[in-house]
């Protein structure tokens, strides 16, 4: 095994820690123009996830270059969305994001909740604007679902959020071989308990794209369904 190119490997996805930039969007930031930042590297392996090269992959595209091109678009976009892989991963990410809120840019994060002291930095030094929250399942189906056993951070991270001041979205993807309707009714039971109000997205699983796991056909049974509580209104997407 050569040794000295796995640790230049290493160093270069360091140095190069996004996998793909998409320069413009009008779907991502609730309202907002944004390009989005992919960042390379999960430590979930959820089964339906289709974005395994940049899961599995190393990133390509170093932060230097990303700031040549936010540059070139302030007055143009109005925010930055941090996705990935998981974004919050990275070593420099608090560092990352104070440098584009510098610019003047609104800051969202996609994340899978499981890095609960990145958020709460990022909560307390005030460098987001808003979040989106995979909610991947409840613990009996969490790790089957995600490969991992990260369930009590993913809720302390949605606890810290409902004590912030920052306007979040709790969104899961399902495909119909993984979550039922009786699953769902769970989640929601769960976000209510927990003190959750207000929107919660179902985003149906895409076929015929390519997956960590090989999966059949999804179905999208739960469009038939009156879902929505009270306190919680579900919306499908996808």
């Amino acid at each position: 095994m050569n040794t000295n190119n796995e640790h230049i490997l290493q160093k270069e996805s360091v140095a190069k820690p996004i996998y793909s930039l998409t320069p413009f969007t009008l779907l991502d930031y609730p309202h907002k123009s944004a390009c989005i930042l992919w960042f390379a590297g999960c430590n979930m392996r959820c089964l339906y996830c289709y974005n395994p090269e940049i899961v599995l992959g190393k990133g390509i595209i170093s932060f230097e270059k990303i700031i040549s091109f936010l540059k070139s678009r302030i007055n143009l976009l109005d925010a930055v969305v941090f996705s990935g892989g998981e974004c919050l991963l990275h070593k420099k990410c608090i560092s990352f994001i104070a440098e584009v809120k510098k610019m003047g840019f609104l800051v969202k994060i996609d994340t899978n909740g499981s890095q609960p002291e990145v958020l709460k930095e990022l909560i307390e030094k005030e460098l987001i604007n808003y979040v989106a929250l995979d909610f991947k399942a409840m613990p009996a189906s969490f790790e089957k679902i995600t490969q991992s056993k990260l369930f009590i951070p993913f809720e302390k991270s949605l606890l810290l959020l409902l004590q912030s001041r920052i306007p979040f979205e709790v969104r899961t993807t399902v495909h119909s071989e993984l979550l039922k309707k009786k699953d769902i009714q769970e989640m929601i039971f769960y976000l209510e308990a927990i003190g959750y109000t207000g929107n919660y997205y179902i985003q149906h699983f895409m076929n015929e794209v390519s997956t960590i796991e090989k999966l059949g056909h999804s179905f999208k049974e739960l469009e038939n369904e009156n879902l929505s509580t009270e306190k919680i209104k579900v919306h499908f997407r996808g």
